[in-house]
């Protein structure tokens, strides 16, 4: 039995990166802000699950300011497992609690590229799941990702939901990951739920989708839809350099800890500087639900066969990068974003 426990997300403030050393500033600050976090967050109920967002540990230079790929593969990318998740490590040994993150990581078997990598650490210190981001934002992000070298990927990894969108049994629950714009697709939740996912990890989205709340109303529905937790910290204040001394807040708050109901246990809409949402995590009254409801309970009645047909015609072309690096800003406008909405017929 699972008994209820507080989740906490981690709200920073981070630094962007010129070079992986940089890494060990945010990485200093984070391990501050869990300390205060985790022990407040833990006066009724321990907690157990330690969220930091997208973008914590790197920030997000290489879209920003539409860095080479290769180079910021050699120059600023991690490798998973590596000297900055054993650091993670350490503190999900300290607070004995799963910790999930995200980097731009290597990948050990393609040279001079790199993919955003959501990977959870358990309170042993030990990386027990990778997942590589299917959907990045794609007029911003300079990652690879699974689809844009699919027939390599399903070569190495197979073709099925653990390849895609792995899920791992712990004593806190089935954990998964579906980062920021993995969130604007429902498949990504749906894939997630059907793979055995309870607690799903979505961080961070920027500003103007936060003000406008497009980022609760997505993460509220995918944990409704799929009757599941969704873990959704953002970012804090963020600094494009460390020695700025001027932040810029474009995440713009709004962070949640929402129930497989889809309703707000936990919420924080303070954006700037450095700060955490916290809520708890009712594991067995999902499992109750999941057993027992007739209504909510929606995945019970999926009709598969009909909307099979949904998705007969491919529409985002695959291996876009399989034999080359990934494109800057406006090559990537011109050569797929006019041609998809040229193409489309929707």
């Amino acid at each position: 039995m699972v008994k209820p426990y507080t989740c906490v997300g981690l709200i920073p403030t981070v630094r962007g990166i010129r070079k992986r050393k940089d890494i060990k500033i945010n990485l200093e600050h984070l391990s501050h802000l869990v300390k205060a976090a985790s022990w407040l967050s833990s006066l009724d109920l321990p907690v157990r699950l330690i969220a930091f967002p997208e973008g914590a540990l790197q920030g997000f230079n290489d879209e920003v300011l539409d860095l080479d790929h290769a180079t910021f593969a050699r120059e600023g990318a991690i490798d998973i497992p590596g000297e900055e998740t054993e650091e993670l490590g350490k503190i999900a040994k300290e607070y004995n609690a799963f910790v999930i993150a995200q980097a731009k990581a290597r990948h050990p078997d393609l040279k001079d590229r790199f993919f955003n990598v959501g990977f959870i650490i358990n309170p042993r210190g030990k990386v027990i799941l990778k997942h590589y981001k299917v959907s990045p934002l794609f007029p911003v992000e300079h990652s690879v990702c699974p689809h844009d070298v699919y027939d390599w990927w399903v070569e190495k990894h197979g073709r099925s939901l653990q390849s895609f969108w792995p899920v791992v049994d712990t004593e806190i629950g089935r954990l998964g990951i579906m980062m920021a714009n993995e969130g604007s697709y429902p498949e990504n939740a749906r894939a997630l739920a059907l793979n055995g996912a309870e607690v799903v990890y979505r961080a961070s989205y920027p500003h103007p989708a936060t003000g406008n709340e497009i980022f609760e109303i997505q993460s509220r529905a995918r944990a409704l839809d799929n009757n599941l937790y969704v873990v959704a910290p953002n970012m804090g204040t963020y600094y494009l350099f460390p020695e700025e001394t001027t932040p810029i807040d474009t995440f713009g708050g709004r962070s949640f800890i929402i129930n497989y109901k889809g309703q707000i246990v936990g919420r924080q809409d303070y954006g700037a500087g450095s700060t955490y949402v916290g809520g708890v995590i009712d594991i067995e009254a999902l499992r109750d639900h999941r057993a027992r409801a007739q209504w909510d309970n929606w995945m019970k009645d999926l009709r598969t066969e009909l909307y099979q047909i949904l998705y007969e015609q491919p529409i985002y072309p695959k291996n876009l990068y399989l034999k080359r690096e990934p494109m800057k800003h406006a090559e990537y406008r011109e050569k797929v974003i006019k041609r998809q909405i040229k193409s489309a017929d929707y």
